[in-house]
């Protein structure tokens, strides 16, 4: 039998060497970008195409995956993004924006003025664009030249910069956009740090490192995974177990177990928004149906049965201040000659005695959300000692949305994000045939209103406004507001770069693993 010499272990190791580097080397660079952020939501986000989207989980996604003109820093200051610098004409009917070079769509496109102006004309006219009413008084876009882009309005528009700061501002692909137009919101193409990879309904989004991003040495991830997660002690329960990274809407209740955790940090600040009932005053003929649409006596006596301090403390653990206009009391603009009214049982119980009305039936449409549930709960409660009969009528989201659309619902329990500007908040719900007006509600005192407000910029002056606003819409009630949230994000300690912004929105830039 013939021996076989085996290799020596020194010639094997040089034999092996480059490969052996090569792999050494590879796992390297893949522990500093090829990891995976997971991120839970509290509910599925609408259709991803920023012209018709309308949930705030789909702000969230849209962090990652649009970048817009401009942005908003944590003072509510407007910040670049992918305008670099803009500048006001003396009548202020025209805003120049300077745009960054460099910047390229997922798909490969470049982005540029052109690019600007296909956008702002696609969120004015695509059919059921909810852009629409926030970039009215937009009356043409020109192209300058490739890098300068110029907005004329029909009207001085003083929250403009503020709309760019969000999805009105988010630019997508034009050659994506026309191939499929139909189901672009499918397969979104923006130019934002990921970009899009797949989507399973009710379970996921995945969103992949975008190789080409113009600020690409801020992003420390691979991968971003979306994961709507509806009820909070499971999301919890997910982010303690190592399942998800990051969650957003951590129940109030929740806070002090988090706090005990030492693996786990908090990040608080309160909303631009606020908590709502909006009532079906005229969005369909079912407004004629029920009490509660058909008279203001009754709108005011279901307010006056409602305690705000009682509902933020029972239902919120406090983690929210109460409300009745659609800013928080200690903004500049909230009207303080229109107070948070105190519950007044008896007062109710006239008011629905001289509207004819007795023990009058309420459908109180709530979305399936934790929160949603357990504000809608107290409100029950309390309703009923004034001879409220309110019926929850738990929905998912997105079907909720489209009920409101339709005029389907008697109130709906409607949390709105908040914008940077007060018309953010008004002019789209309070706007005669307006996207997001799911009210009904149509004055043309308040439309002529709302067009003074956009067109002042001196903010005293605005304010003047806003408050006539307040004025007659507290008498209307086409919405009841409750309170206005603190946004509550829970991570893992591993994860650095958190930023608490009062969008509520998580930007992903400098976010990274220890």
């Amino acid at each position: 039998m013939k021996n076989t010499k085996l290799p020596s272990a020194k010639s094997a190791f040089k034999r092996h060497l480059p490969a052996a580097l090569a792999i050494a080397l590879s796992t390297l660079a893949f522990g500093v970008q090829s990891q995976t952020l997971r991120i839970g939501l509290a509910e599925d986000p609408d259709v991803l195409d920023p012209s018709m989207a309308r949930t705030f989980v789909g702000r969230i996604v849209f962090a990652s995956l649009c970048d817009k003109l401009v942005d908003i820093d944590e003072k509510l200051g407007i910040v670049p993004q992918l305008a670099l610098s803009w500048v006001w004409s003396p009548d202020n009917k025209i805003l120049i924006m300077k745009l960054r070079p460099g910047v390229t769509f997922h798909d490969g496109e470049k982005f540029d003025a052109a690019a600007v102006k296909f956008n702002i004309e696609r969120h004015k006219t695509l059919p059921g664009s909810n852009r629409r009413g926030e970039l009215l008084p937009v009356s043409s876009v020109d192209v300058l030249d490739d890098l300068t882009v110029r907005l004329n309005m029909s009207q001085p528009f003083a929250p403009l910069l503020s709309v760019l700061a969000d999805r009105a501002g988010m630019m997508v692909s034009p050659k994506a956009a026309k191939e499929n137009p139909g189901s672009f919101g499918t397969k979104p193409v923006c130019s934002g740090p990921f970009k899009f990879n797949e989507r399973v309904a009710q379970d996921k989004i995945v969103l992949d490192r975008f190789p080409n991003y113009w600020n690409k040495s801020a992003i420390h991830f691979d991968k971003i995974i979306f994961q709507p997660v509806v009820d909070s002690t499971v999301r919890l329960a997910n982010l303690r177990a190592g399942q998800l990274d990051l969650i957003e809407r951590v129940a109030p209740s929740d806070i002090p177990q988090i706090k005990n955790d030492k693996r786990l940090s908090v990040a608080r600040i309160t909303e631009l928004g606020y908590q709502g009932l909006t009532i079906n005053t005229g969005k369909s003929e079912e407004a004629k149906k029920n009490a509660m649409g058909r008279d203001p006596r009754v709108r005011e006596a279901f307010e006056l049965s409602l305690d705000r301090a009682g509902i933020t403390q029972v239902a919120m653990d406090g983690e929210a201040s109460p409300g009745n206009q659609w800013l928080a009391p200690n903004n500049s603009f909230y009207a303080k000659s229109v107070p948070i009214p105190k519950r007044n049982i008896a007062r109710a119980k006239a008011l629905l005695k001289e509207a004819g009305v007795v023990n009058p039936v309420v459908n109180l449409m709530t979305p399936t959300t934790s929160d949603g549930q357990r504000v809608a709960q107290v409100v029950q409660a309390m309703a009923k000692e004034a001879g409220f009969d309110v019926k929850i009528q738990s929905t998912e989201f997105a079907t909720s949305l489209n009920l409101a659309d339709k005029g389907q619902f008697d109130v709906y329990m409607l949390a709105w994000s908040g914008r940077v500007d007060p018309d953010g908040n008004l002019f789209s719900f309070y706007g005669c045939n307006q996207p997001l007006n799911y009210s009904g509600y149509c004055k043309p005192e308040i439309d002529a209103l709302l067009s003074q407000s956009r067109s002042v910029r001196e903010p005293a002056e605005r304010a003047k406004l806003f408050e006539k606003i307040a004025i007659q819409t507290n008498k209307d009630r086409p919405v009841i507001y409750l309170y206005h949230r603190n946004w509550l994000w829970a991570y893992n300690n591993k994860l650095t770069g958190v930023r608490a912004i009062p969008d509520g929105l998580m930007r992903v830039q400098g976010l990274a693993f220890k």
